[in-house]
């Protein structure tokens, strides 16, 4: 069994900046992301709190995320491309049990810009 990678600098200075307790779809997420790139940076934010009573909202949260993922992957890609290439990663049993993804997409750490 390998061992999961350590948080680069760039992932850490990303969760201190939004600290949060991950739930147990956040934490699919996360894994399914590292198994399908070669990840530089990855903060998974859950923004449910930000959405409650809108429409698609769950008492219990874990609806609606934001995706900082900063990956070698993604170099040459446009935005469309990308966010397929993250939909396909996450599998329609995950996609389905979330309402809404923000995603912040780059090849590199310099790119860091949504897309």
């Amino acid at each position: 069994m390998t061992q999961p990678e350590s948080p680069s600098p760039r992932e850490k200075s990303l969760a201190a900046a939004h600290p949060a307790v991950q739930g147990k779809i956040a934490q699919h997420i996360e894994a399914a992301l590292r198994a399908a790139f070669r990840v530089s940076a990855l903060v998974v934010e859950d923004e449910s709190a930000q959405h409650q009573g809108h429409v698609g909202s769950r008492p219990e949260g874990e609806t609606h995320f934001h995706i900082h993922l900063v990956s070698p992957d993604f170099a040459g890609l446009s935005r469309i491309e990308r966010h397929r290439r993250i939909h396909a990663a996450l599998g329609p049993h995950l996609l389905g049990r979330i309402h809404a993804l923000r995603l912040t997409l780059a090849a590199d750490e310099r790119g860091s810009r949504a897309g």
